[in-house]
């Protein structure tokens, strides 16, 4: 439908930022998850099929949920060794495979699945996303026990001769390349507010705990670990608004701002690596801070803690995205 007045990339920012006030990565993708990457493919797809937009509108509705299968056990960021396959027979395509770590997994209706259509040795080129409807015979769902985010509904999801029709073909590889980019701003943002929770919970407790006679926010030592997290969290904050300000921009000129993400790729990983970076730091020094308190479970502390791997790996583990820019960098493209 229409978007109300004023609306923009702002407006996406915000949201997703004061969602991710509560410091549960599960709350975060079981909400807005499995949506945030799975629905965007069916969104931009120029293929026309009333199947997708039925299905992104019970989406949005509520109705339904959507998953974006892509990781497998041997190929998480490595998207060009993908091993599963949709075999073309007819009308159909007749997809296999295993799919890992995949974010509401357990509760989607809908998966975006990403699958080899060019045959063996064709790499990044002959993946394609195919709509994959949770229903059809063959399709199933193990729930997997991770660290953290533990609401999300992560998953082993796999695909055994099931069938479907080739119209459920939503696009070739750049789709799911431009997917990435914006995953990968979103998880920046969720990083970096789990940083300034971990921020704040440390600036509170500071204020409550004694120790050598006297508050901890009169320890030196305390305040300069505070102003080195404040310091990160803000600045990575800024990075953060300052790539959806050039969105916005582009958008409000009538530009192709979805190509102008693509050309945005570098920074995104970039964006990705500072915050979840950023977010590691001040996870370890708000649990010094906490001392002994953040090493028993049924603190939040505790609990952001161990979040740090479930924002740093997904949508592009934190060595690769950096080589990754490093090579868009020495082309041009930072």
């Amino acid at each position: 439908g229409p978007r109300p007045e004023g609306f923009d990339g702002f407006f996406l920012l915000i949201a997703q930022d004061e969602i991710s006030r509560c410091a549960s990565g599960g709350v975060v993708w079981g909400l807005i998850g499995g949506l945030g990457i799975g629905a965007p493919p069916l969104a931009h797809t120029t293929e026309e099929n009333p199947v997708f937009t039925e299905a992104l509108r019970k989406c949005v509705n509520g109705e339904t949920n959507i998953a974006l299968a892509v990781s497998e056990a041997t190929a998480g960021s490595d998207v060009a060794n993908l091993s599963t396959t949709a075999e073309e027979k007819g009308d159909f395509y007749v997809i296999n495979g295993l799919k890992k770590w995949i974010t509401c997994g357990m509760f989607a209706d809908y998966y975006c699945v990403a699958a080899r259509t060019g045959g063996e040795g064709s790499g990044m080129l002959g993946i394609s996303l195919i709509l994959v409807e949770r229903n059809r015979p063959g399709v199933t769902t193990r729930a997997m026990d991770c660290m953290g985010a533990k609401g999300s509904g992560t998953a082993f999801v796999e695909f055994d001769d099931v069938k479907v029709p080739t119209s459920n073909y939503i696009g070739d590889v750049t789709l799911l390349l431009r997917n990435f980019i914006t995953e990968r701003i979103g998880i920046a943002l969720q990083a970096n507010r789990f940083a300034r929770e971990c921020l704040r919970e440390s600036i509170e407790y500071s204020k409550r705990r004694r120790a050598f006679g006297k508050k901890l926010e009169e320890q030196p030592i305390i305040r300069q670990k505070i102003a080195q997290m404040a310091r990160q969290v803000v600045v990575t904050h800024a990075y953060l608004e300052s790539l959806v300000a050039r969105l916005v921009e582009m958008e409000a000129k009538d530009e192709d701002w979805f190509n102008g993400i693509l050309r945005m790729g570098a920074e995104a990983a970039l964006a990705k690596v500072q915050a979840t970076n950023v977010f590691e730091f001040c996870a370890r020094e708000a649990a010094h801070i906490h001392g002994g308190n953040s090493y028993v479970k049924g603190n939040r502390v505790e609990s952001l803690y161990r979040h740090v791997l479930s924002l740093s790996i997904p949508g592009g583990a934190t060595s690769v995205l950096e080589d990754a820019a490093a090579r868009l960098a020495l082309q041009g493209k930072l």
